[in-house]
């Protein structure tokens, strides 16, 4: 059946939208915040809780797991023809320490949603359909972020994921075997026809603009640069102001001065100092150190080039005017991230035939799609969330917003995996 066909054939089918709001209600349950949304952190034991569930359901809905060395979870429904490679849909069922209930979970649930739907309809697909929980994508606990996803990748190699530590000492490949959700299968040894993650914005744009749809079309390279600038600790009262090598004022300049780069690259780049600390941090002690983070980013390889070349000439050079000693130190880069424009075309095709309003985006987030991306083609989908806020208890979508991202998702996949005549 041509894809044409397969869209046309399921242009009134829908998910159960209250099936799907009831599954994100009852996964918030499990690794409550303290202010309404979640901690669900990877691999602890809330994660493993809500593992056994996610497996549950999926289990029910007639699927079965499969599980790789970094605890990815693959729950797959059959196709007509099995030997076909799959459509997988992923995202992440870990959290912030103070995360929302949406951000990740949506796409993990929304893909149960998608094959629960496709049963109760007695729809058959050609392709097996494939959910994914990846690991460790949100990265608060064991760093860098979207970890099992770019071991999958190639990106990084199991040694290094495992050997990563959390702000304890605990590494991630001894939490991993604690929690019991290491499988037997090798990263990566997998085939993906196409894979789609559906996602909430996690920033500002499609509600102001009064869409429904997020089609995303690219995602955005990021530099992370870690700054350690080196003064002279001295008394704040009885230093004259002419003798200080005040690190904090340092640090001051440079945050400044990444915000006007960031200014000076409009549109589509941002900048921002995000984690700083300063020594000894007495409230009568000029700074004689100070260690601070950059976040630069674009969907421009040329723009996130020139932002880090231009921060790195001129904090050096407010460092010399100082007297500070500087060091910059990258300590997290992703290229910018075109999505398949095959998938993307038939994400904006389900949209349309839906009737839903749409438009492109860039994903201002790294996501586990920016890696499967490498290997696999791969699209993304978005829906709003209140205020953009994430990364937050508050953080808040609607069960329609929720709905319809699910609605586009199933037609999407269909198109992917075909429908047996």
């Amino acid at each position: 059946m041509s894809d044409a066909s397969a869209m046309m054939s399921a242009a009134n089918l829908a998910v159960d939208g209250q099936r799907l709001w009831d599954s994100l209600e009852e996964m918030a349950r499990i690794g409550p915040g303290i202010a309404g949304g979640c901690n669900r952190q990877t691999l602890t034991d809330a994660d493993a809780e809500g593992r056994a569930l996610f497996r549950r359901w999926c289990e029910d809905a007639g699927m079965v797991m499969g599980l790789d060395r970094m605890g990815n979870m693959f729950m797959r429904h059959e196709g007509t023809q099995p030997d076909l490679d799959p459509v997988y849909i992923g995202s992440h069922l870990d959290t912030q320490p103070t995360g929302g209930k949406y951000d990740g979970v949506l796409g993990v649930l929304a893909g149960l949603e998608v094959v629960r739907s496709i049963r109760d309809l007695g729809i058959r697909t050609q392709r097996p359909i494939v959910v994914v929980n990846w690991t460790n994508e949100e990265g608060t606990r064991f760093a860098p972020a979207m970890l099992a996803s770019g071991v999958f990748a190639g990106v990084h190699d199991e040694d290094y994921a495992n050997s990563r530590t959390d702000a304890e000492g605990k590494r991630f490949g001894e939490e991993l075997d604690r929690i019991g959700w290491r499988g037997d299968e090798k990263p990566g040894d997998r085939r993906i026809h196409a894979m789609f993650e559906y996602h909430i914005e996690q920033g500002p744009i499609l509600e102001a603009e009064g869409k429904q749809i997020g089609v995303v079309t690219h995602g955005q390279g990021l530099w992370w640069l870690e700054v350690t600038l080196t003064g002279k600790e001295a008394h704040t009262g009885s230093t004259p102001m002419g003798m200080r090598v005040n690190a904090g004022l340092g640090m001051a300049r440079i945050i400044e001065a990444v915000h006007r780069i960031a200014m000076d690259h409009q549109p589509d780049a941002v900048g921002a100092v995000g984690q700083a600390n300063v020594w000894p941090n007495s409230r009568n002690v000029i700074p004689g150190k100070a260690v601070f983070t950059i976040d630069f980013r674009s969907p421009d390889p040329a723009k996130l080039s020139a932002m880090r070349s231009r921060l790195e000439a001129e904090a050096t050079e407010i460092a010399r005017e100082l007297g500070l000693g500087i060091q910059i130190e990258p300590v997290g880069h992703f290229e910018p991230v075109t999505f398949d424009p095959d998938l993307v075309a038939s994400v904006r095709r389900a949209a349309e035939a839906l009737g839903l309003s749409h438009m492109d985006i860039v994903s201002g987030a790294g996501h586990d799609a920016c890696w499967i991306n490498r290997v696999a083609p791969t699209a993304m989908i978005m829906c709003p969330c209140v205020d953009g806020l994430s990364h937050n208890e508050a953080e808040a979508i609607t069960p329609e917003w929720a709905k319809a991202g699910c609605d586009v998702l199933l037609h999407a996949v269909l198109e992917a995996a075909g429908i047996e005549d």
